[in-house]
C-alpha cells in the first residue's frame, strides 16, 4: 500500500503542535488545530501512540509527547555542537577544582555521557562518554529531569515504573523519585552519593538552551568516603560542597551562554 503524504504531513504537524502545548489536549483540539478532519486525527494519533511518539492520559481524555518523540528531540544536544562547545567549559572546571567532570544529555529513561574530562589524579570513572546510566540513580540525570513538565516525567515514569539500583541506594518507589526531585528543583542542584559507584558521589547543575529549557548538565564527581557527614567542609583535597557548587555555576552558565541563554 501506498504511503498517504498527506498522513505524514498531519502526523509532523502534530508533533509540532504538541510541542508548543504547556499541558495535553483534547484530540477535537488537535484536529482543530492541524485543520483536519477528527475521525482521521483520532486513527492517525492511535498509529502514533503505538510507536510512542505521542502518549494518551485516560484521565485527562487528551494526548502529549511521547518518550519517541522527546528522545528525538533530545537528540539535538547529543550532537557534536553541544559537546564541542562544552569541552573547553569542562577542561576548564577539572583544572579548578581537580576532580572529574563529564557532560550529559537525557536520553530517555537513561543518562547519557557525551563527554568527560578526567582529572590526572583521579582513576577513571564509569562515566565516560557514549555509557549511558539509569537517570533515576544519576546526578546528571536528575537535574535534567526536574526541568521536565509533568506530564513529560508521567509518560516517561509512570506510577507504577520499576526503578533499578545499582549498589542498593536510591529512590524504589514513585513517590520517593518525585520527592528527590522537588527536592532538586528547591536547590537548584542534584546530588547522589554512591548511587552510582561505592564510594563515589556527584553534584550536578543544568545546562539551559536559548529559551531557558535544560537540555544537559555538568556534573563534577568526587570521593566522598574522606569527607564528613553533610559535607560543609573539604576534607584532604577534595573540595567542600560550596566550592565544587560555584565552579559548577559559572561553568553550566558558561555553556548556556554558549547555547544562546541569556539569564
Amino acid at each position: 500500500m501506498a504511503e498517504d503524504p498527506a498522513s505524514s504531513l498531519r502526523a509532523l504537524r502534530i508533533l509540532s503542535f504538541l510541542a508548543t502545548q504547556a499541558n495535553p489536549v483534547s484530540a477535537v483540539r488537535i484536529a482543530d488545530a492541524i485543520d483536519a478532519p477528527r475521525s482521521s486525527t483520532f486513527r492517525l494519533l492511535r498509529g502514533m501512540q503505538s510507536l510512542g511518539f505521542v502518549t494518551h492520559l485516560p484521565e485527562l481524555q487528551a494526548y502529549a509527547l511521547g518518550i519517541a518523540a522527546l528522545e528525538i528531540g533530545q537528540a539535538f544536544g547529543i550532537q557534536v555542537p553541544l559537546a564541542r562547545f562544552g569541552r573547553p567549559v569542562l577542561e576548564r572546571l577539572v583544572h579548578r577544582l581537580g576532580e572529574t567532570a563529564h557532560l550529559a544529555v537525557l536520553h530517555g529513561h537513561e543518562t547519557l555521557y557525551i563527554h568527560e574530562e578526567t582529572s590526572p589524579s583521579r582513576p577513571a570513572l564509569v562515566t565516560a562518554k557514549n555509557v549511558r546510566l539509569p537517570a533515576h540513580l544519576t546526578a546528571s540525570g536528575r537535574v535534567i529531569l526536574a526541568g521536565l513538565e509533568q506530564d513529560q516525567l508521567k509518560a516517561l515514569f509512570p506510577p507504577d515504573y520499576a526503578f533499578t539500583l545499582r549498589t542498593g541506594k536510591g529512590p524504589t518507589t514513585h513517590a520517593e523519585f518525585l520527592q528527590q526531585l522537588a527536592s532538586t528543583r528547591r536547590q537548584g542542584f542534584a546530588r547522589e552519593f554512591g548511587e552510582v559507584t561505592e564510594g563515589l558521589a556527584s553534584i550536578a547543575k543544568p545546562v539551559r538552551d536559548r529559551t531557558g529549557r535544560i537540555v544537559a548538565s555538568i556534573a563534577v564527581t568526587y570521593s566522598y568516603s574522606t569527607q564528613p557527614a553533610g559535607l560543609t567542609a573539604g576534607s584532604g583535597d577534595v573540595p567542600a560542597q560550596d566550592v565544587i557548587l560555584a565552579a559548577l555555576d559559572r561553568a553550566t552558565r558558561e555553556l548556556s551562554r554558549r547555547l544562546g541563554w541569556e539569564p
